[in-house]
Order: C-alpha cells, then sequence, then structure tokens
C-alpha cells in the first residue's frame, strides 16, 4: 500500500473511537451541533486510516444541502482527505455529485462559504473535478470582498499548476497580469504576483521594473515575494544581477523589519560589492538597535559575524553601531557583540572602543542587576585583549581597572588582576604608577587568589628603595598585629565541642576534587571556597583586622605561604637598594618573625584544621633563605622567576601570531584557470554599484573562492555499504552531516529479473536521531536503481546508531513479502565537535562544575608520550590547552587538559596524564568531563578505539 499525501493534520485522541454506526445516526438528525461533532470524529478516522466508504452517500444526502457554515467548513476538509479516484487513477463516479455543490458555493451570496470552497479548490489534483467550474472560479475574482479575491488568485495558480492545468486555463497568466494592475488589496496583489512569479516569470518580471518607482509603497507580503523572485532570477542569469541589486537597496528603506532583513541577507548573498555590503551592513546594525527582540538581536548578530569572516574591513567603520548592541540587559547578546567588535578593532578605533567599554564598566558598579559581575568580566576581559593587541592604550585603561581588585565578584576581580600583572611586564613605563595604585588599593582586595597574583606582583616589582619599604609595610598593615592569637585564645579554642572541629573539618574534606595543572586531583581547599565568598572574620587580635589577617584566619594556608615568599624578595631587594645595614637587619627580623607567627598559627589549635605541609615546607624554605643569603640562590628568588613570566608571555603571543598565520591563509586559483581584466571590460551603461560587483566578482574567481572544494577521496570515505553483493536488491549511502540534520542518500539497485512492487526503505534510529519522514514506497522495475533520501534530525551530541531494513513485494500470482536488513550506519561524535580554547581558569571551573566523567585507562602501543598527546589530539578532533612549553623536556611524565566545543554550545573537557613504566610502556589515565552523559560516553568509546595507535 503506497502512501498519500496529506495536507491537513488533527489531534486524535484513539482513547474513545468513533463507531460509523453512530457517526451515521448522527448525521441523518436534524441537530446541527451532532453533525458538527459527528463530521468531525469522521474526520479524525479518515487521517487515522479508516476508509468508512458507508458515510459517503449519507453525507452527500444529509449534509450538503446544510447552510450551517461550520458544516460546510468540514464537509470541505472531509472532501479534501476522501479517496476521490480508484486504484487505476481514474475519478470515482460519485464524485461528480459534489460538483453542483461546489459550484453553488462558488455562486454564493456569502463571501465565507465562496472563500472557503476557493481555498478547498487548491487541494484538488482531480482536473475532472475542477474543470468545470473554471467559469466560476474566474467570476470571483471581481467579487467586492477581498478575502474571495485573494483565494481565487490562489485557485487559478494551483488550477494552472496540474498536470493538464495549462489546458483548462489557457490565458490564466493574462488575466492574473491585468487583475494585478487594478487590484488595489495588498493580500490579493500578492497572491496575484505570486502566480506570475510561479507560472509565468517573464510577467513577473516585468511588472516589476514597470511598477518599480512605486515598490516602496507595497505590501510587507508582495515586497517579500519580490525578494524571493529576485533571488530565483539572480541565480539563473547571474548577468543580470545589477539592476535587481538597485532595487534591492531601494526596499531597504521598507516600513517592514522582516522586508528589510530579507533585503539585507539578499544583498549579501547576491553581491560582494562595497556598496552593496555596506548597505546591508548598516541594515544589520539598524535592527539590531530598534529590535526589542533578544532572539532577534541574536539572529542579527550572527549575520554579522557571517559578514565578518569575508567584508571585515567594511565592517570596521561599524564597529562604533554594533557596541551600542551592549545596552541590552541579555548577557549573551553581550558576549556575541564583545566577541565581534574584539576582531574589528584596529589603530584607528581603538581609543573610541576602550572608551566605550570604560563607560559600560562603570554603569556595572550601580549594583541595579544581579548580573552586573558577570557583565563587568566580561568587559574587563575585553579590556584586557585591547590592551594586548594595543599597548598604547594600556595607560588609559590599567589605574581605572584596579579600583575592581576588590570586588566582589572572584572571577572579575582576577581578570584584572591577570592583566595588571601583564601590563606591568608589556610596559616598562607604567610600573612606577601601577606599583604605587596597587599598594594603595591592597587592602581592599577581599580574594583569596587575587591577594596571591597582587602580593606576587609586589615582590617581582617593587624595585626602589621606596617602593620595597612601602610593600613590606602595606603587608604588615595587612596581616595585623602580631602575634596571630594569644595562649587564653588557645585554650579558649581547646574547649570548643569536639563535634563542631568534627563538622568543620568535614566541610573541608568534602570539596570536590580538582584536576591540578600536573593532572593530578586534590580536595580543593578553604582557600578557594574563601575566594567565593566575603571574608570570615574569626577570633583573635582583632584591633585593625586587615584582609590578609581575615583571610589567613579561615584557614587559608597556601595564602601563608604566598605572603612568606613576597616578604622574602622584598628583603632581598631592599639588602641590594638600601645601604643602611641596621634597616635591612631589622626588615629581616620582622619578616622572620611574621613566618614564624604563621607556622605557630599553622600548629595551633585556633583553627580548624592544621597547616599542609607544603604550605609549611615553602614557609620553612623561607625562613631558611633569609638566615643564610647565598647570592646564586638570592639570583634565583629575584630573577628567574621574571624570567619564567616573560617566557611565559613571548610563548603566549608565539601560540597566537602562528593561529592568526594560519587562518590568514587563503585558497589560490589554478595557474591555468580564466581571469578576467575589469579594467578591459566595457563599461557602457554600468552603474557604479554594478561596476563593483563585476570588480569583486573577478576578483574571486582569480583567488579561488568560486571554486569548490571538489575532494572526491572524502566523499568516498561518507559512503557507506548498506546491504551484500549477493543480496537481491543492493543499497549503499551517501551520509552527509549537517550541523542539526543527517541527510542519508540512498541508492538502491534491483538486481532481479523481476519487478519490485512497494519498495520501501524503513529505517529506525537509536540515540538522540529522530526520522523526519518516513520514505514512501517506490515500483522499481527489473536491473533499474532509485535514489532515496532521508533526513534525520540531530538534538546533541551523540553517537548514534540508524539501523534498518528494506522491505519489498515480488510481481508473481502470490505477492511474496521480502525483507533485507541493513547494516547499521553510526554517526561519529566527530562530525559534531570542534577544537575550541578557554582560559585555563575556565577550564579549571568547568571542570569542577560538571558531573559526568569517563575515565579511560591508557592502553597503547605508543611509547613515546609526546607522540601519544598528538595522537589523542587528532582522533578526537580536539585543542590541546596546554602549551608546548609546559610539554618541554623528558621527564617520563605528562599531563595536558584537552578542550573541544559541540555545534550545540556543549563542552568536552579532557585531562591526559600518562607515565612511561620500567619496560617503556606508556600507563595512565584519560578522564573526560561534561554537562551531558551523551558526549562524555561517546567521546571515551572513540578515544577507547583510537588509542591504541601503531601501524
Amino acid at each position: 500500500m503506497t502512501e498519500k499525501s496529506c495536507t491537513l493534520l488533527v489531534h486524535f485522541d484513539k482513547g474513545n473511537p468513533a463507531l460509523a454506526n453512530e457517526i451515521k445516526e448522527a448525521l441523518e438528525g436534524n441537530d446541527v451541533e451532532a453533525k458538527i461533532e459527528a463530521l468531525k470524529q469522521a474526520i479524525m478516522l479518515l487521517l487515522n486510516g479508516d476508509t468508512i466508504p458507508q458515510l459517503f452517500i449519507t453525507i452527500i444526502r444529509y449534509v450538503l444541502p446544510s447552510e450551517d457554515h461550520t458544516v460546510q467548513k468540514l464537509l470541505l476538509l472531509y472532501l479534501e482527505i476522501i479517496d476521490k479516484t480508484d486504484s487505476r487513477g481514474k475519478v470515482l463516479p460519485e464524485m461528480i455529485l459534489i460538483c453542483q455543490n461546489l459550484r453553488n458555493n462558488l455562486q454564493s451570496p456569502n463571501e465565507y462559504i465562496r472563500g472557503v470552497t476557493l481555498r478547498f479548490l487548491c487541494r484538488l489534483n482531480e482536473s475532472e473535478i475542477v474543470e468545470p467550474l473554471i467559469p466560476s472560479i474566474l467570476a470571483n475574482l471581481e467579487h467586492r470582498h477581498p478575502f474571495v479575491r485573494r483565494n481565487a488568485v490562489s485557485a487559478i495558480m494551483y488550477v494552472y499548476r496540474l498536470p493538464q492545468g495549462e489546458q483548462l486555463l489557457v490565458d490564466a497568466p493574462e488575466i492574473i497580469d491585468r487583475f494585478l494592475a487594478s487590484e488595489q488589496d495588498p493580500s490579493s496583489k500578492r497572491n496575484a504576483f505570486l502566480m506570475l512569479f510561479n507560472c509565468a516569470q517573464d510577467r513577473a518580471v516585468s511588472y516589476l521594473f514597470t511598477h518599480i518607482d512605486r515598490i516602496i509603497d507595497w505590501g510587507e507580503q508582495l515586497q517579500m515575494v519580490v525578494l524571493e523572485l529576485i533571488r530565483k532570477v539572480c541565480r539563473v542569469n547571474k548577468g543580470e544581477k545589477g539592476k535587481y541589486i538597485k532595487v534591492i537597496i531601494s526596499l531597504l528603506n521598507a516600513q517592514s523589519s522582516a522586508v528589510v532583513y530579507e533585503c539585507a541577507n539578499t544583498l549579501v548573498s547576491l553581491s560582494s560589492a562595497p556598496t552593496a555590503i555596506r548597505a546591508a551592513a548598516n541594515t544589520y546594525c539598524q535592527l539590531l538597535l530598534s529590535q526589542s527582540d533578544n532572539n532577534v538581536k541574536l539572529i542579527v548578530l550572527d549575520r554579522i559575524n557571517e559578514l565578518k569572516a569575508s567584508h571585515r574591513e567594511i565592517l570596521v567603520e561599524l564597529v562604533m553601531d554594533v557596541l551600542r548592541a551592549l545596552s541590552s540587559q541579555n548577557l549573551d547578546i553581550r558576549r556575541k557583540t564583545l566577541n565581534i567588535v574584539l576582531d574589528l578593532i584596529t589603530p584607528g578605533n581603538i581609543d573610541e572602543v576602550v572608551m566605550m567599554l570604560k563607560k559600560e564598566v562603570v554603569k556595572t558598579q550601580s549594583g541595579e542587576l544581579e548580573k552586573n559581575g558577570e557583565y563587568r568580566q566580561m568587559l574587563v576581559q575585553a579590556i584586557y585583549s585591547c590592551a594586548v593587541k594595543f599597548p598604547e592604550v594600556a595607560s588609559t585603561v590599567v589605574h581605572p581597572l584596579m579600583d575592581f581588585l576588590g570586588d566582589t565578584n572572584v572571577a572579575s576581580a582576577l581578570d584584572v588582576a591577570i592583566f595588571v600583572r601583564e601590563i606591568i611586564e608589556t610596559n616598562p613605563r607604567l610600573r612606577v604608577s601601577i606599583i604605587t595604585r596597587l599598594l594603595d588599593t591592597f587592602y581592599q582586595i577581599r580574594s583569596s587568589r587575587v591577594c596571591s597574583c597582587a602580593l606576587w606582583i609586589i615582590g617581582e616589582y617593587c624595585l626602589s628603595l621606596s617602593e620595597v619599604e612601602s610593600g613590606i609595610a602595606t603587608i604588615k598593615q595587612c596581616l595585623g598585629e602580631l602575634p596571630f592569637y594569644t595562649a587564653s585564645e588557645e585554650s579558649e579554642s581547646q574547649d570548643v565541642p569536639k563535634n563542631a572541629q568534627v563538622l568543620s573539618s568535614a566541610t573541608v574534606s568534602s570539596r570536590r576534587p580538582v584536576v591540578l595543572a600536573d593532572g593530578t586531583y586534590a580536595t580543593q581547599s578553604a582557600a578557594l571556597e574563601t575566594a567565593m565568598s566575603a571574608p570570615v572574620l574569626v577570633q583573635g587580635s582583632l584591633a585593625s583586622v586587615g584582609n590578609l589577617r581575615s583571610l589567613i584566619f579561615s584557614g587559608d594556608f597556601f595564602l601563608e605561604s604566598v605572603v612568606a615568599c613576597t616578604l622574602t624578595k622584598l628583603v632581598l631587594r631592599l639588602e641590594e637598594v638600601q645601604p643602611s645595614k641596621v634597616e635591612v637587619n631589622k626588615a629581616t627580623t620582622q619578616a622572620l618573625l611574621i613566618m614564624v607567627s604563621m607556622l605557630q598559627l599553622g600548629q595551633s589549635s585556633v583553627l580548624p584544621h592544621p597547616i599542609d605541609y607544603d604550605s609549611h615546607d615553602r614557609i620553612v624554605l623561607c625562613i631558611r633563605m633569609l638566615c643564610n643569603k647565598g647570592e646564586e640562590v638570592k639570583r634565583i628568588w629575584l630573577q628567574s622567576c621574571r624570567q619564567s613570566f616573560v617566557k611565559m608571555l613571548e610563548d603566549k603571543k608565539h601560540r597566537e601570531a602562528e593561529e592568526t598565520r594560519a587562518m590568514a591563509q587563503i585558497s589560490n586559483a589554478q595557474p591555468d584557470d580564466l581571469i578576467d581584466f575589469y579594467h578591459l571590460k566595457s563599461k557602457r551603461g554600468m552603474s557604479r554599484l554594478e561596476l563593483e560587483d563585476e570588480v569583486q566578482d573577478d576578483l574571486k574567481r582569480a583567488t579561488g573562492e568560486f571554486i569548490k572544494d571538489g575532494d572526491d577521496t572524502n566523499k568516498l570515505n561518507r559512503i557507506l555499504q548498506l546491504t551484500g553483493f549477493s543480496d537481491p536488491v543492493y543499497a549503499e549511502a551517501y551520509v552527509t552531516v549537517n550541523h542539526y540534520d543527517i541527510v542519508l542518500d540512498v541508492t538502491i539497485i534491483n538486481r532481479t529479473k523481476g519487478t519490485l512492487q512497494n519498495l520501501c526503505l524503513e529505517l529506525a534510529t537509536m540515540g538522540d536521531l529522530k526520522l523526519v519522514e518516513r520514505p514512501q514506497n517506490y515500483t522499481l522495475a527489473p536491473e533499474s536503481s532509485k535514489q532515496i533520501k532521508a533526513n534525520i534530525k540531530v538534538s546533541s551530541t551523540e553517537t548514534g546508531v540508524i539501523f534498518g531494513n528494506i522491505v519489498y513485494e515480488t510481481s508473481s500470482n502470490v505477492l511474496e513479502r521480502t525483507v533485507i536488513v541493513l547494516n547499521d550506519i553510526h554517526i561519529d561524535i566527530m562530525d559534531y565537535i570542534s577544537p575550541a580554547s578557554c582560559a585555563d581558569i575556565s577550564f579549571r571551573t568547568m571542570w569542577a562544575e560538571f558531573e559526568w566523567e569517563n575515565k579511560v585507562a591508557v592502553s597503547t602501543v605508543i611509547e613515546d608520550e609526546k607522540e601519544f598527546l598528538n595522537h589523542i589530539v587528532n582522533a578526537t578532533n580536539m585543542k590541546c590547552l596546554t602549551p608546548p612549553s609546559a610539554l618541554e623536556g623528558e621527564c617520563g611524565v605528562l599531563a595536558a587538559n584537552l578542550y573541544a566545543k559541540s555545534v550545540f554550545g556543549e563542552d568536552a573537557l579532557v585531562n591526559l596524564s600518562v607515565e612511561k613504566q620500567a619496560d617503556g610502556k606508556l600507563s595512565g589515565y584519560i578522564r573526560i568531563r561534561s554537562k551531558t552523559q551523551g558526549i562524555a560516553l561517546s567521546l571515551g568509546d572513540k578515544i577507547t578505539l583510537k588509542q591504541k595507535g601503531g601501524p
């Protein structure tokens, strides 16, 4: 049984099916409401496969004469879905009975009945039923009501497009052309122009250019059809593109936003002329500001982003217009806007852009909106990128941003600290002013991580005598008075009930595990938690409590070790710049006292948990250094650390330069390709816009942009054999994977000498795949082939499986149903993920938040750690975030972080940790984390399959 086309869909509850006899009785009665309900039940039964042929005569006798409008509307729906032909395709004799009723409806005094009947005729495919109604259809073109006229035009179009339609309505284009010239109703004009567009394109083009002066006054619907006509004509006849582009540019002044948006899209798709692209870009910017719907703004930003890839120089002129989209309160819009703008920065607009960003940062201080902190972080990162690209603007932004070192949003404050750390190294002339400002604002910092970064800057870049002394004084002031606790306070803390201490320690030890830079796990310390919240003040000498003192009392021992290292560096530098040995010894003694006090505090019972071994050893090392100062060790402390930082910045710039160079590579044309020289072309009769368009087309042709990537080898890799060579039906599929759907182009060959009837490709899916529509049935002649396309929707990044079979019947006396099972088609996750970059802090944050982890043990024949890392990177289509400098050397151990993003916006995190054993083999684990289970499992399966390596 072949599937039929369906023009109507109605929800049907199968729980209470109506019986045909009950429907028949209701239709024969005089109750109009009962007839309406019975007709609805009959329509739903027909849509779900029941034929109920006995109802037709009942409906002709009892429903056809009804004058109720709802009944007549439902009657037309019923007639729309019943079978009107027999098995041979001939119209059933009883269908003649409805022709007179349809003619009466087309001549009804009620415009609603006329309109719905004309709309019904648009769905009829039987010319025998339509033919006697043509005079009545044409008469409705002159009806007084526009509802009737526009449906009459639609009916004429569909009748004309029937197989014998051109014989039924020979002069239909001429009639519609005359109708279009005199019609005033916008909807009717739209339908008439659409009819000419589909059936007599030359007449549509002629009408367009005849009335081109009034095109701006046409209705929105008609203008949209005009744009569709222009796209269709220009695809076929590219030589006439210029005159149509002028029409599009005139439509850019239309009142409708939808028309203006489509005009811009059409301009971009048809032309590369700077004038046309500039007009489209201006239109996008105007829509960005005029539209209030956030979804519309996101779509427009996507179009601007696409335009940026090929016409960056034009968008650079409009960068300030794009920046005005920051007025939206939606974070996604702001993030996308900043990403676009950062790629459009040039020496000419950098000052304006940075000034705008600084104004936005000031606005976030109001604190009226809860997401101001996150927005501020985005702005800080944007300013940071601007200052890195153009160091000359750093002096104008670094000082205002330093006011945010004490921001309650830790991520934003940390970004500022990292920004200051890089600027102070790359801009030596700003060093003095930055150090002075940092020492003045240090007491405002409330985050442990920001404090650590600021202390490192103070220890490395305080060079003069006054700076070193100010640095030591600032740290002493923020630590408060010594000692950190008294004997009486310690005895009081020992009296605290043990259950409170157990609870506190349990809280600390239950932190989520995080991955360290070397790939090992560590329990997240209280220092990080403190950084995420307001400082906790605990008992102690509360006179002049400073930020460092409160953080140390919260149990942040890592910060203690950072304080000790900073004091050590400052004392060592003081020894170089201070001529008085007395002052040096005094500062050394004070630093030693602070370090010893911190060690005592860490080993006392005042804090909920004791100091960790790493921090203890670090502080002890600092004490030893100050007691035994050697020149070689002093050089390491004062120079090597900063040199490592400089090397890290150089590696970062080198990687960015390589990425930029790789993206800048463009395809070139072959040596024997034809190149037109536009200087030799005839310019007679060509406008400036047409000439620009010709030039741009020639330029594209010369640089190879018109050449399609015809990689036949890649195509062959995507052809999958579905059946065996010995099967009576051979099938193979060419798989095309788009972002959100998969297209299967299946070739089916009948290898038998007989005809195969009702051949159907039955497909089913597993995973987050969904078959959009079921392929219909076909009849296949002996040794012939058929191409069948199937669309499958993808909803998430997950390895899916498509399986199914081919079912057919042989044309013998007894129809035999044969089933051939197809090979499974596995959809590869690699088609949906692509390499991406993210900051180290963002990686760690996501690693701590994501719930799904897949742990894969390393099992490979590869014996070199770096070779294995490269093998995994290539196999998983991910990017290695760990810089190459961190992977240098031969120590037998390697840890690296990989990152990728899916087309659905999902993040895939991978941590690879391997170690070379004594026998030369590699061992370790590959950990995959993601927000969803599918990507973690699919990526794990892919790594397990590919990690072996070797020949």
